[in-house]
């Protein structure tokens, strides 16, 4: 993974409390997203990332439950980035009406993460992930652990696992941080 170059894509804006994570647009890399599916297990699940036409993140494909398959994911890493004056993750997405995860980590040694589970509309809409509503996991068992600490970012990504064969759409505006979940 190309650290710098995803490094260059965090756009850092102070303004009314809140900091950019990731803005896709019409000059975005994909390939600052990478793909990881159930065949690191022997599943045959396939996603895919990319840009609409409007510049928006897509992540679509298929989940299959197929050899113990169930999952599809995108992750983005970056520098380490400092959350403490933050209380909460929003994002601005359109799904297909299925419920996704929104994952990050802290840390890139730490094994598990912190996901947070968010139903969609169709529609596009403006999820907010607050840190403390954030649990620790690790290959989908929850961990004896704190929720998310909220200190630092290394990692984000946005998974699919209902637990049933289903193709899914998710197209991502931004990721951002703010000081408040309100």
């Amino acid at each position: 993974m190309k650290t710098a170059v995803i490094a260059t894509i965090l756009f850092i804006s102070m303004q009314m409390g809140a900091q950019e994570i990731y803005d896709f647009s019409s000059q975005s890399q994909p390939g600052d997203w990478y793909v990881v599916d159930d065949g690191v297990m022997g599943g045959r699940s396939q996603g895919n990332v990319g840009l609409s036409e409007e510049g928006h993140g897509v992540f679509q494909g298929t989940v299959s439950l197929e050899n113990n398959g169930g999952f599809s994911s995108i992750r983005a890493r970056m520098d380490e980035l400092e959350t403490k004056d933050y209380a909460a993750f929003k994002i601005r997405l359109k799904g297909d009406g299925k419920n996704y995860q929104f994952r990050v980590r802290s840390r890139l040694n730490e094994r598990h993460s912190y996901q947070y589970e968010f139903p969609t509309t169709g529609a596009w809409q403006e999820v907010t992930v607050p840190f403390d509503e954030m649990i620790p996991t690790f290959r989908g068992m929850r961990l004896n652990l704190p929720n998310y600490p909220g200190e630092f970012l290394r990692e984000c990504s946005f998974l699919i696992s209902n637990k049933k064969n289903e193709s899914f759409r998710l197209e991502i505006d931004r990721i951002w941080l703010e000081a408040s979940p309100l």
